[in-house]
């Protein structure tokens, strides 16, 4: 089977337990109403694979597993803030103040405050195709498209996995519309340039913007992976 990985040059996800540390400065656990002795305690059994399952026979690999907080309990326009390039912070575009409503689709989260994300791809390969041409595909791969909080997680993880020129779209998650059809747009994490409403002081900060489902870009990917789980850690 070919191998269709697009971030070897990517270093490593940090163990679980030093994300667990990561979340924890950075004040995830009172954001997500949590103790952060729990993210703690999941980290430590994730890592022991202590009921832990992805539903693809993974297991959870070190250095290529992210843990997670489900998007029920802390939304993107509480993580984005707190992503950092250099001294920038995060922002969400002005023309997304509904990012918070962009919910998964077509993909299954489990029912769990904390879960994994094993195999994550940048999708760098599929830069310039169209979210339309892109899902297809990843489904074929047997890979999941991430949904824009695990997008916010990795990089909060992961800086080096947002680059100028190869960043990514997060089609997992989309918005429905009051009448049932999908919204065009489709959430995507990027570098800001600096200019038109973003402002010359956001030039180079991490974004959270969307991008129309039948457009291309040829900066970005799409951010995937082989599959989700929970853990049993009480």
């Amino acid at each position: 089977m070919p191998d269709t990985s697009s971030n070897a040059a990517l270093p490593a996800l940090p163990p679980l337990t030093d994300q667990a540390e990561r979340l924890i400065a950075l004040g995830v656990p009172e954001l997500a109403g949590m103790p952060a002795d729990e993210i703690r305690a999941y980290a430590r059994s994730a890592t022991a694979g202590d009921g832990c399952g992805t539903g693809d026979g993974s297991g959870t690999g070190p250095g290529d597993t992210l843990l997670a907080v489900h998007p029920d309990r802390v939304p993107a326009s509480a993580l984005t803030p707190l992503l950092r390039r250099g001294d920038k912070p995060g922002f969400v575009v002005v023309d997304m103040p509904d990012v918070d409503d962009f919910a998964p689709a077509g993909v299954e989260l489990p029912d769990s405050a904390l879960y994994v994300v094993t195999g994550l791809d940048r999708g760098d390969r599929m830069a310039n195709w169209s979210p339309e041409e892109a899902l297809p595909a990843l489904a074929g791969e047997g890979r999941t498209p991430l949904v824009l909080g695990e997008g916010i997680h990795w990089v909060l993880q992961q800086p080096a996995a947002l680059e100028r020129n190869h960043c990514f779209m997060t089609i997992g998650s989309r918005l429905r519309k009051a009448n049932g059809t999908l919204d065009a747009r489709t959430p995507a994490i990027w570098i800001s340039n600096g200019t038109g409403r973003d402002g010359r002081e956001r030039r180079d900060a991490p974004k959270v913007g969307w991008c129309w489902w039948g457009n291309r870009h040829t900066w970005l990917g799409f951010a995937s992976g082989t599959g989700r789980g929970e853990c049993n850690h009480r």
